[in-house]
């Protein structure tokens, strides 16, 4: 028999997960080629947001 509490947990976490990606200003903006080809590229050559 499945525990109660580790599918409390499992979904919990899941839905934890969801909210903070729903909450990210970046979700709907999307950037053309050219505003990506104009950022200078930060540390370790990753582009900064």
């Amino acid at each position: 028999m499945i525990d109660n509490f580790s599918l409390g947990i499992s979904h919990g976490l899941m839905l934890l997960a969801a909210w903070y990606l729903l909450r990210r200003r970046d979700l709907d903006h999307e950037a053309s080629p050219r505003d990506e080809a104009a950022k200078p590229r930060g540390r370790w050559g990753r582009r900064d947001a």
